[in-house]
Formats: structure tokens, sequence, C-alpha cells
């Protein structure tokens, strides 16, 4: 009998949404596995489980998880219900979705079937009809142990004599790559139930397509780029077109069976792009969790390669007035606000939020541009940065720069960064660097006050490190489509400091041409934390909070040309010196610096 399988493995308070995990083409929530244990700390859980031999129409399913959803909406009229679906699931769920656009429902969506008709899994059916039922159980292992010219032999065999297998030979193109993925089916199917599984593809398939017009939830659609049994990189790309609050992540190295790949973590592609919510709309400082020591871990993984080549510095001053390296004079209790320079195209972020996790346990909020964030971007050109891009930002906390987001971040004592100088610094000119180019007049100082936060002023240095900038902004417009292509960037971004005056409010967007060098070192230097608990006069005097402004522009300016002073001294600055230092001493070495 089929059945709605309820796992509440956590018992807390924080349970705040009902996940509905629909089930893939195997039927038994196989992909649900690997994910389930993380899932159930965000999520209550529910499984779609089909037994083999079960054989319900899909519309019957349809009906079965729809009625789940309209009780689960009743009960909890104001939470949202996740529906997550792989392939045939994907059809299931984008099925019940569009039969119930009055319920909040977030589709979470891997290589969905809908692209069926485009595919080649009906050949896949004509091949699996010709062989003998004794062949079938042995298929797996043959397949898990061939590869190569040696599976293609054994697929010439297969389909010789028969002209209709022999002629799907030219479509199916690489058949080894694409019967990858069958021995994982195989193992747990017998053949008549995944042959009917696989024929029953079409109906779902046509019933959720002929219905995207209904479907209103809010959607993230995950597609592999080697999948083999379905186009689902073109498939996603056309969901994204025909829905109305639809996103698209790709995962270019992956299978159809996207949800048993290791290399897959569903939460923090949840957390990353900003899907996962307890009300109506994402909250980003309520319902932001906290990334974990392992997320950590993955994203600095990620830009090892960088990490490697800038080997960061970071000295930090003691209450005393004392400069220590490392984190220690950065206090871990909030509210605090970390205020500095940006290098140019922001380089500084990446060692900036994962340091202080490190090696002090502290989340590092970043006050961000918006155009870091999906709802705030104007068209999807393409020629902005791709929002997957800063996935990894979201994951770490950062938040749209606005005063609202501050009060919030404030509110909760956390940890905030802060750059004034934002798209004008981060995309300066030739000459301009470790320039500041902040608004004249105060912007976080009274927000501060009122919270009591401690101000920490820091100042980084490194980018002319790396590389030389040879064509800047000035020197791009003169060429007329480059200047076309400038304009369009910076329309597409938001224009946060309009009408202030100044040079700050020039913040053209543009990629500048650079020549890389033999890499240097970044540097980061966290000044002496400013008080301003019990300063009433800067929350309410606007003449006293301008002074604590510029005292604060001003120490972030020392601090900089403290580093660019200091790093002269420093002996490992090249990446040689460095090289050779862990060579002698250890890959895992700390690397020393210039005398403090």
């Amino acid at each position: 009998m089929m059945e709605l399988n309820h796992t509440c493995p956590y018992q807390a308070s924080w349970f705040d949404g009902f996940q509905g995990i629909s089930s893939g083409i195997d039927g038994v929530g196989l992909g649900l596995v690997s994910h389930h244990h993380k899932l159930g700390r965000l999520f209550d859980l529910w499984c779609l489980h089909i037994p083999l031999a079960d054989r319900t129409p899909f519309t019957d399913l349809v009906k079965l998880v729809e009625t789940t959803v309209r009780l689960e909406s009743q009960r909890s009229p104001n939470r949202p219900i996740y529906l997550l679906g792989e392939s045939l699931g994907g059809c299931l769920a984008l099925a019940v979705a569009a039969r119930n656009p009055h319920i909040d429902l977030v589709l979470i969506l891997g290589n969905p079937a809908t692209s069926f008709g485009r595919s080649h899994v009906q050949l896949l059916t004509s091949l699996l009809d010709a062989l003998p039922a004794t062949h079938f159980p042995a298929l797996p292992n043959i397949l898990s142990l061939t590869a190569g010219d040696i599976l293609r032999t054994l697929f010439d065999n297969a389909v010789k004599g028969l002209p209709l297998l022999n002629a799907a030979r030219e479509p199916l193109g690489d058949f080894d790559t694409f019967a990858s993925s069958f021995p994982v089916l195989a193992d747990i199917l017998p053949k008549e139930t995944f042959l009917w599984k696989l024929k029953m593809l079409e109906s779902p398939s046509a019933y959720a397509d002929s219905r995207l017009y209904a479907i209103k939830a809010q959607t993230l659609i995950l597609c592999s780029g080697k999948d083999q049994l379905l186009p689902s990189q073109q498939e996603g790309e056309r969901l994204r077109q025909l829905l109305p609050n639809c996103e698209l992540r790709k995962f270019h190295d992956s299978g159809h069976f996207l949800f048993l790949e290791g290399s897959l973590d569903l939460i923090m592609v949840i957390k990353g792009t900003s899907y996962y919510r307890r009300g109506k709309y994402h909250d980003f400082d309520s319902d932001f969790i906290p990334p974990t020591r392992d997320e950590v871990n993955k994203i600095i993984e990620s830009y090892s390669f960088f990490n490697f080549i800038t080997s960061s510095v970071m000295l930090s001053t003691l209450e005393d007035g004392k400069i220590v390296k490392g984190l220690a004079g950065i206090p871990t209790e909030g509210p605090v606000l970390l205020v500095g320079n940006h290098m140019l195209v922001a380089l500084d972020k990446i060692p900036l939020s994962t340091q202080p996790y490190i090696e002090r346990d502290i989340i590092v909020r970043g006050l961000a541009h918006p155009f870091m964030f999906s709802k705030f971007r104007r068209q999807k050109s393409g020629r902005m940065l791709k929002v997957s891009f800063f996935d990894w930002l979201r994951v770490m906390g950062i938040v749209p720069v606005t005063a609202t987001n501050l009060f919030k971040l404030f509110s909760s004592k956390s940890h905030v960064v802060l750059f004034p100088g934002g798209v004008r610094e981060a995309f300066h000119r030739k000459g301009e660097e470790y320039k500041l180019f902040w608004p004249e007049r105060s912007e976080f100082v009274r927000m501060a006050a009122r919270f009591g936060a401690k101000i920490i002023p820091f100042g980084a240095v490194g980018e002319d490190d790396l590389f030389q900038m040879l064509f800047d902004c000035d020197d791009l417009v003169k060429i007329p489509y480059l200047r076309s292509e400038i304009e369009n960037l910076t329309n597409e971004a938001v224009q946060l400091r309009a009408g202030v005056g100044g040079e700050v409010e020039n913040q053209q967007v543009y990629l500048p041409g650079i020549l890389p060098k033999v890499p240097g070192r970044f540097y980061y230097y966290f000044g002496k934390p400013i008080e301003t608990e019990g300063r009433k006069q800067e929350r309410k005097d606007k003449d006293k909070s301008q002074e604590l402004y510029f005292e604060v522009k001003a120490e972030v300016e020392r601090c900089i040309a403290y580093l660019k002073e200091k790093r002269e001294r420093d002996p490992y600055r090249s990446i040689l010196t460095r090289s050779l230092y862990q060579a002698t001493h250890g890959p895992t070495s700390d690397i020393p610096t210039f005398e403090i």
C-alpha cells in the first residue's frame, strides 16, 4: 500500500516548516537518505513512499500528496510548505502546485522530468524490452565494471541484429556515460517495475507541462550538466523563463540522480539561495541559519587556491592598545560594527568572511550591494555576475545594505561589516588603490550609538601585490562598445548613493583590464574598538556624530598606512618565499610575517 511516511527526528520548537518530499523515479525516496539528517534540523519531514509493486496512476499520486498538503496548510496557514522532488517527483510537485496556487508552496526540483518528451529515455525502454529477463539482474554489475570501449562493445552486442535498437545507437551517442546512472535504479527495481516507471513518465511530464501557467509557487530548479537520461539543463532554462518566481542552479559535473551525489549539500543550496523562510517572505535576519563548521570548511576549500596565493595576515588591537597577530582584539560579544575600505572588486570579502569564524567562532554579517540578491536585480540580461556566484556569501549571512537591515542586525547583537565606500571603492580607477570614497555625512554612527555597538575601524591592503591595473573605467569608456557595456552593467545594478553628492555617487560598474603579478600577500589590520555605549550626544547631536564619523575614517586611513609601511619588512610577502617556508616546515604551517 502506498503511503506518506512522516518522520520527526528532532522534537524542537524551531521546526518552522513542513517538508513534503516527493519521490524520484525510484519511488522509494532513495534520494532523501543522504540529506535526511540535515534536513531534519530545519524541517518537519514527510516522504512519499511508493512500493515497488504499486501501479497507482500519476493523477492519484497527485491527489494523495495534495490531500496532505492541504491538511498541513489548514493546520499551519502562516508557514510555507516545501515540496522537494527529483525527476518524476519534480513533475508531482509541479502538478500539486498548479492545482493549489492559493497555498504558500516552495518547490525545490532536481532534474524534473517535464522534459521527458524531448529525451532519449523512450529509446531506453525499447532496449530494455528487447533484453531477456535473465540479462536484467546482471546488467548493474556489468555496467559498474565497464567503461569506454568495453561498455560500447557490450552495447553493440546487445543491439546486434535488432534494427530498431541498432538505429538508436546514434541518437544515444555516448552510451557509456548514458548508462552510468542506470545501475542505481537497476539495483533496487525489478525489470518490470523499472520499465513501467519509465513508460509512465510520459503522463506526468505532459500533465505537469500543460499546467505550468497556473503555478505561482516559489521554485528552485537544480539541474545537472551530465544528465544522460533527460536534457535537464535546457529544461531548467525553459522552466526559469516560464515560471514567474523561479531560480536556477546548475551542477555541471553531476548526473541524473543529483540528490544521491555526495557533492550536493541541499541545506547549503537552500540557504545560499535564500530559499529558507519561516513566514510568507524571507527575512535576512530572522531566517538566517548560522553556517556549520562543515559548511564553512566547504567554502574555504572552494577558495583554497585564492587563500594559498594571498595567505592573509590579520592583526588586531587589544583594549590596552597592543597590536597582536590574529583576531584576539575583536570582541566576541556583539553588537560590533567593522568599518573599513574595499579592495578592487571586493576581493577582501573572502578572508574577511571566513577567518573570524575559524579563529574566534565569530560570524561576520556583511552589508552587501543589492545586486548580490535575486529579488533586487533589475533584469536578467546576463551581463552582471550570476547571482549564484554569491551563494556562499549568503550562507555566511550577507544582507542587502539598508538602514532597516543594520537595525535588525544590531538588535540581534551581530557582528557586522560595512564598507562605506561601496561600489566606488570596489571599482576604483588607476592610482586610487586604498583611497577612501566615503560620503560626507555620517551614515552609521548614530545607529551604532543607539545600540551601544563597538565600532572597529580596519584597513586592508594587498590588491596591488596581485595585479597591476592597465585599463580602468576612464580608459574603457573611450571605446564605444565597452562604453555601452559599462552603461548597461551600471544600469542593471541598483544605484544606492544617487543624490548624495561627491565622488561616492559615481558608481560605474566595470571589469578592469589587469596584468597579474607574482602574488604578494593580503594584510588586514583591525584598530582599537571605539565604544559608543553611553555616548548619547553622538546619537542625538549631528555635529557630534559627524566628529565620530571622521574619527573612524581617519583611523581606517591610519590602519591602511600602517600596513603599507609594515609589509615592506615582511620577508614572506612573496609567494615564492612563502612556498619555500611551507616546503621546509609543512604545508599547514603558520607562515610568519613582519615584526609587530
